[in-house]
């Protein structure tokens, strides 16, 4: 059963898949961290991870926001398909080149693999590099140093 709409204030952003927002009513806030659902974007230290946290920031960051929690992630985070304002926030990251489709959220989502294939074609974001990493190959690089 899918959970209600919350609607909140987004009161940080910790990179281009993941935000923080005061849900609730005022004097009742609570804090949610929100993994968006259906993409992954590059983590921080990864090229075009700052561009991705910044272009999340510009759509989101002190905006009114839409949540439609989907999961809970294995770190407690929301898993939420997130509207700041009129945008969706998975489709502009990834039309902005600056997420993947992340397929194992993403089977609702079946416009956001037409808008990466887009965005790869025209060399958008991080698709302007030779071989873009994935963020799920880069983690799984890191935790085996």
């Amino acid at each position: 059963m899918p959970l209600a709409s919350l609607f909140c204030l987004v009161v940080a952003i910790s990179d281009g898949d993941t935000l923080t927002a005061r849900c609730g009513a005022p004097g009742a806030y609570q804090q949610v961290k929100v993994r968006i659902a259906a993409i992954d974007a590059p983590e921080s230290r990864q090229a075009f991870g700052q561009k991705s946290r910044q272009h999340l920031a510009r759509l989101c960051f002190r905006q009114r926001a839409t949540l439609q929690p989907v999961d809970e992630d294995s770190y407690g985070r929301t898993v939420a398909h997130v509207r700041c304002g009129s945008a969706d926030v998975a489709t502009a990251q990834v039309r902005a080149g600056l997420a993947w489709v992340y397929t194992p959220y993403a089977e609702s989502r079946p416009q956001l693999a037409a808008l990466q294939q887009q965005a790869r074609s025209s060399g958008t974001g991080l698709w302007s590099q030779k071989r873009p990493l994935a963020p799920w190959d880069y983690r799984h690089r890191r935790s085996q140093r």
